[in-house]
């Protein structure tokens, strides 16, 4: 297989594309690094598609790595043949590999294999050939042997369908066909293990969908229902249809030996084949669900670190609680705390004017502009006591209910006990909610991604390829943003490009040791961050207030010269400060004749560009901003129809979570998000999305809220 040439194919991509990034990525250049300052080698492919392409070209190494093995482990057993190894070549999944194995590799004792060392192989050869006036129980009674344990020819002949029945099982090319069948035609049905049990699978004790149809988020609940002994699933087919693929394929007559074949074909579908596709297929359907909940999973995620920080805001972080107290923690606009306290508003101790002059006082103290209040236990009533607080205040203020998940992980770890020695751990929570506020993107990366919040079934995925995907995102949004050099924590200089744990770690201690950087080429100094180190993760760490203008910018070292050459060619001296015009004096000489020029190329020479117009420009700023209230909704408060404005707070297969101001969010299905046919809810929203909804049904009882984005047609009529 020539997989470059399979990677162009599939990816839709010039060959140049391919051969470049995949020459870039065996040259150990990280992901981020390629799509950012490599974009004339690969076209401009941006991170998404290239972390596609490298996962991709991962299996494609496997499967060949896989079909060596194969080939060399036939050839040992001296049976390889041209058309064989032809076969294997041609192989294009791993399945299609093993199935091609599947006649050759080392089997455990089998009753075909039993019934081959007993010496039955011929006559089952014979009976195969299915020659006209060959009764094969007549046969079978040569076969008759004390010796090997055959006291009758009924015994013989069973063995040697056996054979047959294992024969017709590893035939690689009905297999193919049998499975395309089975995902054809195929059911995948769930009955209760027991019916008088209440559970939340209860939708799920009398169901039956077609196999190439059913969703994942359903695939995923039968089998978490499956795990936790509530379910009982299987896969249902058409046998007749199976059956009759087999024997179009191995009755070539029709006499006493096609009837022998004929037992040992249903034979080998009722005990080898079906239970051995059903296996693979339920294994299938939950790899792709699994997919499927890490795609979502990791565009939720890239949404939730990519909303915009509000910035320039004194943040009073509150992090609900009854008995023990609201934990408090007012941030300034670095996120530095300034102040910490308990409250007591909720039940049982409800001190809420105690809590309110308390609260009023930190306000006016600090020049508290918004509120964070985490959306845990008691979030409900804090809530409602900051809104009547913020009507009391004299300046405006603001609030935002935060997501908590996640938080209490955090503030019990190692990470949080070192930068937060003095405090307790619920505290270190109400520091961790206001930062979220401020900026969520440097806040969250300290946490599991697992554990945000924004999935569906993330503890049931394959951990490992969560972690990685996951892990890909984060560090996708961290480098698209940039990293302030001098005020990043380990974590979040961990997840820039080139940089791992240890080197974040001794960036750490040469800050402290040697005072902020002042220059990007100081991190040269640093221990262990060598010059590969430094070229992948220099253009990703900002300096503000550095000497050179440069090194707080997203132009990387390397195009420095450049990049003053470029000011030159302009008519800006070194003294220059403001470039705003500088797109036009570009424009005015030529974007082309300048890049040829500059030695660079247009891509490049236009982010250099960019940069200059906007030095330390941060992405999330041209996002909507977040929606702060300044008021509150009860649950009884919602009427049918009611018009609000919310946030998206979490994506999934079947519909959306719309946070509007109530302690629960409300779920906008699928079929309520748009007048036009979608397959997913994030081909028409995503999280972090301000949305208008109207209110379907309230279930006050069950604390359920139903949603619509679509505008009611009475309300057109007004």
């Amino acid at each position: 297989m020539d997989i470059l040439q399979k990677l162009t194919e599939e990816f839709h991509l010039k060959p140049f594309q391919v051969e470049n990034a995949v020459g870039l990525i065996d040259d150990g250049n990280t992901i981020p690094f390629i799509a950012r300052y490599r974009k004339e080698a690969t076209g401009s492919l941006d991170d998404q598609v290239l972390r596609e392409l490298f996962d991709r070209l991962g299996y494609l190494r496997n499967l060949e790595k896989r079909k060596e093995e194969i080939t060399g482990s036939i050839e040992e057993q001296g049976m390889l043949t041209e058309e064989l190894a032809a076969a294997i070549s041609a192989a294009q999944t791993l399945a299609e590999a093993e199935d091609i194995y599947r006649p050759y590799r080392p089997k455990r004792k089998t009753r075909a294999s039993v019934a081959r060392a007993k010496g039955l192989q011929p006559l089952a050869d014979l009976i195969m050939a299915q020659k006209n006036g060959v009764i094969p129980l007549d046969e079978a009674a040569a076969y008759i042997s004390e010796e090997n344990e055959l006291p009758a020819a009924e015994d013989a002949l069973q063995g040697a369908l056996d054979i047959i029945a294992e024969d017709i099982s590893d035939d690689a090319g009905l297999r193919k066909r049998l499975r395309a069948c089975l995902y054809r035609s195929g059911r995948l049905t769930t009955k209760a293990a027991d019916p008088d049990a209440d559970s939340v699978y209860t939708m799920y004790y009398d169901f039956s969908e077609q196999v190439n149809r059913i969703p994942g988020h359903r695939v995923l609940a039968i089998d978490r229902g499956e795990r936790e002994g509530f379910l009982k699933a299987v896969v249902e087919a058409n046998k007749e249809e199976a059956v009759g693929i087999i024997l179009k394929e191995v009755i070539t007559a029709d006499n006493a030996c096609s009837e022998a074949v004929r037992s040992a074909a249903e034979d080998s579908y009722d005990r080898l084949i079906f239970p051995s596709l059903e296996r693979e297929i339920r294994s299938q359907l939950t790899e792709n669900a699994d997919e499927q909940a890490i795609k979502v999973f990791s565009l939720n995620l890239r949404q939730l670190l990519m909303q915009p920080p509000v910035k320039g805001s004194v943040t009073l972080g509150l992090d609900p609680a009854y008995r023990t107290g609201c934990k408090i923690a007012v941030v300034d606009d670095t996120g530095k705390v300034l102040d910490t306290t308990v409250v007591y508003p909720t039940p049982p101790q409800r001190k809420l004017e105690e809590a309110a002059d308390k609260l009023t006082e930190l306000i006016d103290k600090y020049g508290v502009t918004t509120i964070a209040i985490g959306n845990g236990t008691a979030s409900r009533e804090s809530e409602a006591f900051v809104a009547d607080l913020i009507k009391r205040q004299k300046h405006p203020i603001s609030y935002m209910i935060v997501s908590e998940a996640g938080a209490s992980v955090y503030s019990a770890s190692k990470l949080a006990a070192a930068e937060f020695p003095e405090y307790d751990v619920s505290l270190r929570s109400a520091v961790s909610i206001a930062r979220r506020l401020q900026d969520p993107l440097a806040e969250l990366v300290k946490i599991d991604p697992k554990a945000i919040g924004v999935g569906q079934y993330q503890h049931d995925m394959p951990q490992k390829r969560l972690d990685e995907a996951l892990g890909g995102v984060v560090e996708s949004c961290v480098n698209a943003v940039g990293v302030d050099l001098n005020t990043a924590s380990a974590p979040l200089l961990s997840r820039v490009a080139g940089i791992n744990a240890g080197v974040a770690k001794n960036i750490l201690a040469y800050r402290e040791e040697n005072g902020a950087f002042h220059d990007r080429k100081q991190l040269l100094k640093v221990p262990k961050l060598g010059k590969k180190a430094f070229e992948q993760c220099a253009g990703f760490l900002r300096i503000p207030g550095a000497e050179n203008l440069l090194d707080n910018t997203g132009v990387h070292p390397e195009s420095y010269h450049a990049c003053r050459g470029l000011l030159d060619e302009c008519g800006y001296d070194k003294s220059a400060a403001d470039f705003s015009a500088l797109r036009e004096r570009v424009e005015a000489v030529g974007v082309s004749a300048l890049a040829e020029k500059l030695g660079v190329g247009e891509p490049t020479l236009n982010d250099i560009i960019n940069e200059l117009v906007k030095p330390g420009r941060d992405p999330r700023d041209e996002l909507p901003k977040p929606l702060l209230r300044s008021d509150v909704l009860e649950l009884s408060d919602l009427k049918k129809g009611m018009e609000l404005k919310g946030t998206v707070r979490n994506a999934v297969d079947f519909g959306v979570f719309v946070d509007i101001g109530v302690h629960e969010d409300g779920l906008v299905h699928i079929s309520q998000i748009c007048d036009r046919y979608i397959k997913h809810p994030l081909d028409a929203v995503k999280v972090g999305d301000i949305v208008t909804v109207w209110v379907l049904d309230v279930d006050e009882k069950r604390k359920r809220i139903s949603l619509t984005m679509k505008r009611p047609k009475e309300l057109d009529k007004q």
